[in-house]
C-alpha cells in the first residue's frame, strides 16, 4: 500500500515527506495507522548526526499511538481496530530477561539498524529501501512492527495523548518507580527538564520523594518543572549545581537522575550525590563520548552508577498502568504538549526542540 512518511535521506539534511511504499505485516507482526507520535530528543541526535551509524534513507520516530489496521500469521493479543500505544523494545516473552520481568532488555534483539527481526525493511520508495528507526518508525502513517511492541489499551484513552506514554512518560516514571524504586522522603536531583526530565520529576512526586530538585539552564523550563512537582529549581547558568544541591540536601542528593545528554553534566549529578547516592544515566550524550571520575567516591562513599534504559519499562504491565495513572487525575499528559504539527512540520518540530521551545512536541496526522 502507499503511505506518507518524513524522510530522512542523510543528516544535516531537513526531512522530507514523501510517498512510501509499504508492504503488510509478515509473521507475529502488526500494522498500525499512526494517530499521533511525540518528537524525541533520540531522534533529534539522528537528524543532526550526534548520534551515528544509522542507514538511510530513514523514517523516524520511537514514540506514537494508534488503531490496529492489519495482523501478520499468529497475532492473538490484538485484532485490527484494537488502540495501541508503540514500544520501541521488542520482547520474545522467553527469554531470560523477558521471564524475569526485564522485558525491556530482551536478548532478541533486531538483527541491525534499520530492520526488523527478519533483517528486512517493511518500506521503499521507487524501488529503493528505506530503513526504520527502531522498530516503530512513527512519523509514518502507517507502520510495520513486530507484534510485541503494539500494547493494546483500554479504547477511552485519547491517543494522542497516549503517544506519549511510549517514551518520554515511560522512561522518566519508570527510571523513578522501576528503575531507581525511590523512596518516600529520598531526596532528588533532575538534570535537565526536558520530555524526560519533567517525567521523572512527576515520577518523584508519584512515590512522594522530597525535595525534588530539578537543574537546567533554560528558565523556561524551570517554570515547566516547577508545575510538574519540582519543589526546588538551580539555574546551572548562575550557580554551581553541585554546591546548591548540597546546601539544599545537607548532605547530598540520595538520587540523581541525568535526562539530557551531556558529558560534563553526569559528572555533576555524580558529584552531588550523598553517600550511598545512586546516579541514574536516562539521557546519552554524543556518540563516542566518555566520562572519568574519581574512583575513591565510588568505594568509599559506596555510591552507585547505574544506567537506564526505558525506565525498566514491563511494557504490557507498565502502559496500561500509565494510562490508568492518567485518568485517575495522577499523571499529567496534557500539560507535557507544549505545541503540535503535522507531518509537514516535522522539521519545524525538530527546531523547536533544539531550541528547548517545547517540553514535548506532537505530531498529529
Amino acid at each position: 500500500m502507499k503511505m506518507q512518511a518524513s524522510l530522512l535521506h542523510e543528516p544535516g539534511r531537513p526531512l522530507e515527506v514523501a510517498d512510501l511504499d509499504l508492504e503488510g505485516p509478515k509473521e507475529d507482526e502488526v500494522m498500525v495507522r499512526m494517530i499521533a507520535t511525540g518528537v524525541c530528543h533520540s531522534c533529534l541526535h539522528v537528524v543532526d548526526g550526534s548520534w551515528t551509524g544509522f542507514p538511510m534513507p530513514m523514517v523516524l520516530g520511537d514514540e506514537g499511538a494508534g488503531i490496529v489496521e492489519e495482523i501478520g500469521p499468529g497475532v492473538r493479543h490484538v485484532k485490527p481496530g484494537d488502540h495501541v500505544i508503540l514500544s520501541w523494545a521488542p520482547a520474545c516473552g522467553r527469554c531470560h530477561y523477558c521471564v524475569t520481568g526485564l522485558s525491556h532488555l530482551c536478548e532478541r534483539q533486531m538483527p541491525g539498524k534499520g530492520v526488523l527481526m527478519d533483517g528486512t525493511s517493511r518500506m521503499k520508495i521507487k524501488g529503493q529501501t528505506v530503513y526504520h528507526y527502531g522498530p516503530a518508525c512513527s512519523y509514518a502513517s502507517y507502520s510495520v512492527m513486530p507484534a510485541s511492541c503494539a500494547i493494546p489499551i483500554r479504547n477511552d484513552m485519547p491517543l494522542e495523548v497516549a503517544a506519549l506514554i511510549g517514551c518520554s512518560v515511560m522512561t522518566g516514571v519508570g527510571s523513578v518507580i522501576n528503575t531507581a524504586a525511590v523512596t518516600p522522603g529520598a531526596s532528588m536531583a533532575v538534570f535537565g527538564t526536558g520530555g524526560i526530565g519533567l517525567n521523572v520529576i512527576q515520577g518523584g512526586t508519584l512515590v512522594q520523594a522530597h525535595p525534588i530538585i530539578a537543574v537546567d539552564i533554560n528558565p523556561a523550563k524551570l517554570e515547566y518543572a516547577k508545575s510538574f512537582g519540582a519543589t526546588h529549581t538551580i539555574d546551572a547558568r548562575k550557580e554551581n549545581p553541585v554546591e546548591a544541591i548540597k546546601d539544599l540536601t545537607g548532605r547530598g542528593a540520595d538520587y540523581s537522575f541525568v535526562a539530557v545528554g551531556n558529558a560534563q553534566v553526569i559528572n555533576q549529578a555524580w558529584d552531588c550525590l550523598a553517600s550511598r547516592g545512586q546516579c541514574l544515566l536516562i539521557g546519552l550524550p554524543p556518540t563516542g563520548s566518555t566520562v572519568t571520575f574519581d574512583t575513591g567516591n565510588l568505594q568509599s562513599n559506596e555510591r552507585i552508577l547505574r544506567g537506564c534504559k526505558y525506565g525498566s519499562a514491563r511494557t504490557w504491565d507498565d502502559f496500561p498502568r500509565m494510562v490508568e495513572l492518567y485518568l485517575a487525575g495522577k499523571l499529567k499528559i496534557d500539560e507535557l504538549v507544549t505545541r503540535r504539527f503535522d507531518l509537514e512540520g516535522a522539521n519545524e518540530a525538530f527546531d523547536a526542540l533544539s531550541a528547548g521551545e517545547v517540553a514535548r512536541g506532537l505530531i498529529v496526522f
